[in-house]
């Protein structure tokens, strides 16, 4: 038996916690300090930890997206939106269609500057804006929790971040049906039958999500023990990640689906949260170094003009399409100010969907495939790297972080 990824896993959780003490003493977020951490030991720079047992750490991974989506599901509470309205379900609308408006306008205005706008340059707009409306609600969450944020703006971005989620598979199956269609060499399928997949991917993973939550709600009544019930939602959790996935359906999604159950039906929602995040610590801690570890720096040199124009035209169109649904759905002013600055983060939803945008350009001139998936992991590094520390600066100029750090 190979227990070698034990080794890699502690090697892991050490290196999180000396480079997120070092983040902690630089006044950094704890999340940025284990990105870091990742990038230095893993294979772009000292190369302690071996790429060839990542593979084997993915599970890891998805484990702690689930223990963040169930967080951020807990959060998704009806009296929160008697209260507040549809604005946080308008503002996700808003910042992921213009995230993906702004990306798409600057990729067409480059390609016909450079009189080359090509019926497969135009499907590489449309597909790579695509991939813009995803939002990774991992690291806003942990910069949240370490500094016990609370106010009107983390309650909407909470909110923004579970919903965005939604908004993103739609608009992805949009923009990359449309690219579909206009493929003139591909076999079609109907342009209805396409736009309507991504609408039955949040179907199933609400039906299972909800399953899930029930089971958690009334398992939770039955078990009354501690150490039961953080087993329980454990095992839930587990048991929602494959079966979400095996149905075709968004894990995450569904994650946050049985966090939002439990915390509309359960009165006993807020002691499990507790214990549970007492488990989640290593958990995030690996997940975030190797998020970093996984990060090439050799991609920067080839990301080019066009991975320039992603990059800042996203974090534009986020900004201003979370101002824009803030002002018509008379949020408050300090969401409508501040909320679009903590949205810069992409991860893991950004990477998958890269995998599908690039299957969609196979066979293009010049490999289109293969500069979505550069233009994406080049990104996501810029933006894990700066996100975390723009979110704690607008929730400290927001005065709504209350411990020192």
């Amino acid at each position: 038996m190979d227990i070698t990824p034990l080794f890699y896993a502690g090697l892991m959780i050490a290196t999180g916690l000396i480079f997120g003490k070092i983040a902690k003493v630089v006044k950094l977020p704890n999340v940025t300090g284990y990105l870091i951490g990742g990038v230095l030991v893993g294979p772009s720079v000292l190369g302690l930890l071996d790429q060839s047992f990542f593979s084997g750490l993915e599970l890891i991974s998805t484990a702690a997206l689930g223990f963040i989506a169930f967080s951020i599901g807990n959060e998704f509470k009806l009296s929160y939106f008697k209260r507040v309205g549809p604005g946080p379900i308008i503002i996700a609308f808003f910042e992921a269609f213009f995230g993906v408006m702004f990306v798409f306008a600057m990729l067409i205005l480059f390609f016909t500057l450079k009189h080359d706008l090509s019926l497969d340059n135009i499907r590489f707009s449309l597909v790579l804006s695509a991939v813009a409306a995803a939002t990774a609600p991992a690291s806003t969450v942990l910069v949240i929790r370490q500094y016990k944020a609370k106010g009107p703006l983390t309650e909407t971005l909470l909110s923004v971040v579970a919903i965005d989620d939604s908004v993103a598979i739609v608009l992805f199956g949009i923009f990359v049906a449309i690219a579909n269609a206009l493929n003139p060499a591909a076999e079609h399928t109907s342009l209805f039958h396409q736009i309507s997949e991504p609408f039955l991917e949040i179907l199933i993973s609400l039906g299972v999500g909800g399953v899930f939550g029930l089971v958690v709600h009334y398992g939770t009544q039955w078990f009354t023990g501690r150490g039961n019930r953080i087993s329980l939602v454990i095992a839930v959790l587990f048991m929602t990640l494959f079966v979400a996935n095996w149905l075709g359906g968004s894990s995450l999604l569904a994650s946050m689906v049985v966090g939002a159950i439990f915390a509309n039906m359960s009165t006993k929602y807020e002691e499990v949260n507790g214990l549970i995040y007492f488990v989640t610590p290593p958990i995030f801690i690996i997940f975030f170094v190797l998020s970093g570890a996984e990060l090439q720096l050799s991609v920067l040199l080839s990301i080019g003009m066009i991975g320039v124009i992603y990059a800042l035209f996203r974090v534009f169109g986020k900004i201003f399409g979370a101002w824009f649904g803030a002002k018509i759905s008379h949020s408050e002013p300090v969401v409508a100010k501040y909320l679009g600055y903590a949205l810069i983060p992409q991860e893991g939803v950004s990477i998958g969907l890269s995998i599908a945008a690039a299957a969609a350009l196979s066979g293009t001139a010049g490999d289109l495939g293969v500069k979505v998936r550069v233009v994406i992991l080049a990104t996501v590094l810029i933006y894990e790297l700066i996100g975390p520390v723009v979110t704690k600066i607008i929730l400290k100029k927001a005065g709504e972080i209350t411990v020192a750090g």
